[in-house]
């Protein structure tokens, strides 16, 4: 199994529109980072966790040519907003796979109403089949078993998710116990850490690193950077040994 960060940025994007910060004019590719998502592949399946509104670009730099479905972690924009660039491959496959909670796919069929309709639909619009994830539950991708992990984001419910000896959890807050057991001593988990100061729905580098020892991962990987984390080459040297920063097209196997 291969994973492939295709985004490892915070909502906005690192470097962040018109900003001068440091970190957003900075030269190492390593700071540039698109919005958060993973594809991970295995045969010859692609799934991706979460399409935001840099997946058209994320698609066509990994000349991905075939998508077997779309895990979702919450609704938010970032993690979202490019559902509509399927449409390539609807075009070539069919209806596209998602999986998410029941409340995500209520909020994508208000903002994306075309997409999920049933009568009278756009001849140009794509269309997806509606897999819902529920806690507990875990389900399939192919051959290969996903367990749902939840999390909270503030006080909003997010979905991670464990595949094979691979955790995937972004915008997280906080966790109960009961989902912590299910990915203790995993063998790569992926988290996110927004900053080094405290957030309000997110955790912070501090935060990020002590879950990372309560899960104890063979390795840690942190997603969803700020620009405020600093600069990576500068970050990176600071973290205990087999904890990194994730970065934009950075590959793992498992």
């Amino acid at each position: 199994m291969t994973i492939t960060f295709l985004g490892t940025g915070t909502s906005q994007g690192i470097p962040v529109i018109g900003s001068n910060h440091p970190v957003c004019l900075s030269k190492d590719p390593r700071d540039k980072r698109l919005r958060v998502s993973v594809l991970i592949s295995w045969k010859d399946f692609n799934y991706v966790i979460d399409c935001g509104p840099d997946f058209r670009q994320q698609m066509l730099t990994h000349s991905v040519g075939r998508l077997d479905g779309i895990l979702f972690t919450h609704e938010h924009a970032d993690h979202t907003a490019g559902i509509d660039d399927i449409r390539p491959f609807f075009f070539r496959q069919g209806d596209i796979p998602i999986y998410a909670d029941e409340r995500v796919i209520e909020a994508l069929n208000i903002r994306f109403d075309y997409i999920f309709a049933d009568e009278n639909r756009y001849p140009g619009a794509p269309a997806v089949k509606v897999n819902t994830v529920e806690k507990n539950n875990p389900f399939y991708l192919e051959d290969v078993k996903v367990t749902p992990i939840e999390a909270y984001h503030n006080r909003l419910k997010v979905f991670g998710y464990k595949i094979g000896g691979f955790v995937y959890l972004t915008d997280v807050k906080s966790m109960e116990d009961d989902q912590l057991h299910k990915i203790m001593g995993t063998e790569i988990m992926v988290v996110n850490a927004l900053r080094e100061e405290p957030h309000h729905s997110h955790f912070n580098l501090e935060e990020a690193l002590e879950f990372a020892k309560k899960v104890g991962a063979k390795k840690t990987y942190f997603t969803h950077i700020s620009h405020l984390m600093g600069f990576h080459e500068e970050v990176e040297k600071k973290l205990p040994e087999n904890v990194f920063l994730a970065y934009d097209n950075l590959q793992l196997k498992i």
